[in-house]
């Protein structure tokens, strides 16, 4: 489990996929999506999402309890199967960073 004063990570941006990949990749992203928040307490949001202005693209927001949960994301078993399963598929472009929050606030 995270350290106590772990800041949170915030993964935001954006991949693209040849033509054709982009809705293949997506049904892979929704199976990992669910067992993510579903198997990692650490996991506070992951969500892949089609583009609607741009057919190659997928943009991503994932949201962690800290570097550590992120990290070890990477390690468990649903990354393995997925990164099997999406083997075959061609990404184009990429564009991600991570985002370490130093405070939060609701917005009304």
């Amino acid at each position: 489990m995270p350290e106590e004063n772990a800041q949170e990570i915030i993964v935001a941006g954006w991949m693209d996929y040849a033509p054709g990949d982009r809705d293949r990749m997506l049904e892979h992203l929704v199976v990992l999506g669910h067992r993510t928040r579903a198997e990692e307490p650490g996991c506070l949001d992951y969500a892949m999402t089609a583009d609607p202005g741009d057919e190659q693209r997928i943009r991503v927001y994932e949201r962690w309890v800290s570097q550590e949960a992120l990290d070890e994301h990477f390690t468990t078993p649903h990354i393995k199967d997925f990164r099997a399963a999406v083997a075959g598929l061609t990404r184009v472009g990429v564009s991600l960073q991570a985002h370490t929050v130093a405070s939060s606030r609701a917005m009304r």
